[in-house]
């Protein structure tokens, strides 16, 4: 057989390879890695910068605004905004030329639309009064599963619709972070300081019962006193979209995932699973947004936990392949473990107390299959179907180069010029991200009117 078509393991020249090779690498070395990434990350960021230094979204166009966001017909639009001269009028790039929007000002038209407009359209997405915020949490253990782009083109996706959305990142890496822009210098400015307010709350609550029984108390550290001083909007960052906020994420907030194990085992009773939840819900979050998304770590640990116990809907992206399908059954399985064990740990007490006993409890689970190749993947995603049933979602994420494309540049699909793609591969890439919120939008709608149907029923029994 001819040297050229021997595969490319065989014949290395060991003198060559060892040229090719370098120095050892060393500790040291490590940090000159991570400072050549953060060089290179702040340069991607950058790009979707404006003079300013700020992020800043794009233009939507006529025809994107009446296809995508609002159901008029283009004519109807024009000539709504020619009666409204108090309307936004839009920027036209040349004489004549398409109009360009900012999304507040789609909001804005929209908020018109939904006053003045036909009653038979939704220009406005359901929301149920006095209802609070749904809290959605996107999670596996399985990394490369598209977890945060599918959390982050669903935050987007929400907020296109009129949705007021926070987007909570509970991974330190802050891959969600740097999708929005955002600069998070230190853990005091991730959801760290609501974590440990919460448990030094449940700690001056031991105390004072210690003192009762003639005790001496357990002193709080700077850190706790601190983390009393803050709240949920001391923390909550705007973001370039003008109804998404976003509570940042970076490597610090990692230590947390050491220091909750120490709380705990200080001070026995504190449910540290209820932190992040009852916190959101004391400073008012839960009133101020519709929808608030946790981005989690790809990985069962307290954070993760938080984020699970605090949501009402678990969203569970995985690939329609063996690999994939075998480690969501894991996850699954660590789920029940962990949640089973919480659950027989407090109603031990409970029931020797004679109080009710408690029990974790979500709207709506699903997994979702991602990346999807119909022509590859459709005997694997039937069995997985056939197996999960209504837990797996019928809707398949079908992969798009869009998605690759626009990630080149730092930004989500939503974020993207379509003049930047050929229209064709624009349309076609950007329904199957629709899709995918469609699919979730019809959880939340029906999780919300049975909410609201409970909630009218509570009222007649109580009169």
């Amino acid at each position: 057989m001819p040297d050229d078509d021997l595969p490319p393991y065989f014949n290395i020249a060991p003198d060559a390879a060892m040229a090719a090779l370098g120095e050892p690498t060393d500790t040291a070395r490590f940090a000159a890695i991570a400072e050549g990434c953060a060089r290179g990350r702040a340069d991607l960021a950058g790009r979707g910068l404006d003079a300013s230094g700020e992020r800043q979204l794009r233009l939507f166009s006529t025809w994107e605004i009446t296809r995508y966001l609002i159901p008029v017909a283009p004519a109807h639009f024009r000539r709504v905004l020619r009666q409204n001269p108090d309307l936004p009028q839009g920027r036209a790039e040349t004489e004549g030329g398409a109009k360009w929007f900012t999304l507040d000002e789609v909001l804005r038209l929209r908020a018109h639309f939904a006053a003045e407009g036909s009653k038979a359209k939704d220009y406005r997405p359901y929301r149920p009064k006095d209802l609070p915020a749904k809290m959605v949490a996107v999670a596996n253990f399985k990394g490369g599963v598209g977890k945060t782009s599918t959390c982050a083109h669903l935050a987007m996706s929400a907020a296109l619709d009129g949705y007021r959305v926070l987007v909570v990142d509970l991974d330190s890496q802050g891959s969600m972070s740097s999708i929005f822009g955002a600069r998070v210098n230190d853990e005091w400015q991730t959801i760290y300081p609501l974590l440990a307010r919460h448990y030094a709350r449940h700690l001056q609550g031991d105390n004072q019962r210690r003192m009762d029984r003639g005790e001496a108390p357990l002193p709080l550290d700077d850190t706790l006193s601190e983390a009393l001083k803050v709240r949920a909007a001391d923390l909550v960052q705007r973001t370039h979209w003008p109804n998404i906020d976003l509570v940042g994420a970076q490597l610090n907030l990692y230590w947390a995932e050491f220091q909750i194990p120490v709380w705990r085992m200080a001070s026995r009773g504190w449910k540290l699973w209820d932190a992040l939840s009852e916190t959101l819900a004391a400073d008012g979050v839960l009133e101020n947004y519709d929808l608030v998304f946790f981005d989690t770590p790809p990985a069962l640990g307290y954070l993760t936990i938080n984020g699970l116990s605090a949501a009402d809907i678990l969203l569970v992206p995985m690939g329609a392949s063996f690999v994939e399908f075998d480690s969501t059954g894991r996850f699954f399985d660590m789920l029940h473990a962990t949640f089973q064990s919480i659950e027989e740990g407090e109603n031990v007490a409970a029931r020797a107390l004679g109080r009710e006993e408690m029990a974790f409890e979500w709207d709506a689970v699903r997994t979702l299959i991602t990346r999807y190749d119909a022509g590859q993947q459709a005997e694997m995603a039937g069995l997985m179907q056939a197996y999960l049933g209504r837990t797996l979602s019928p809707y398949r994420q079908d992969f798009t180069a869009l998605i690759g494309q626009s990630g080149e540049q730092a930004r989500g699909i939503y974020e993207a010029d379509y003049r930047d793609f050929n229209r064709d591969t624009y349309v076609r890439g950007r329904a199957t991200f629709d899709a995918t919120y469609a699919e979730f939008k019809k959880l939340l709608v029906g999780i919300w009117r049975r909410d609201e149907l409970a909630a009218q029923n509570a009222e007649r029994a109580a009169e």
